[in-house]
């Protein structure tokens, strides 16, 4: 089964909250003082990204009700 672009969204969504949440715990995770700034750099990227296509779903469920991933899993 091919998936919607609601589903794809969604899992690029939890994919980039995912790797926002990892950047987070190397930079906790590490002694040296450059790599927790560059880890936690790349973090609030992906967060600001993640916002973004929060957005976007957001936008698109309103649009295309059917869309509208979680609403379509409890139905079945």
């Amino acid at each position: 089964m091919e998936l919607t672009i609601g589903q794809k969204l969604h899992q690029t969504l939890n994919s980039l909250e995912t790797a926002a949440a990892e950047m987070k715990t190397y930079a906790l995770d590490t002694q040296d003082k450059t790599a927790q700034q560059m880890f936690s750099n790349y973090a609030r990227q992906l967060e600001d990204i993640a916002r973004g296509l929060r957005g976007r779903v957001n936008y698109v469920e309103s649009q295309e009700p059917q869309y509208k991933v979680y609403e379509q899993q409890q139905k079945q």
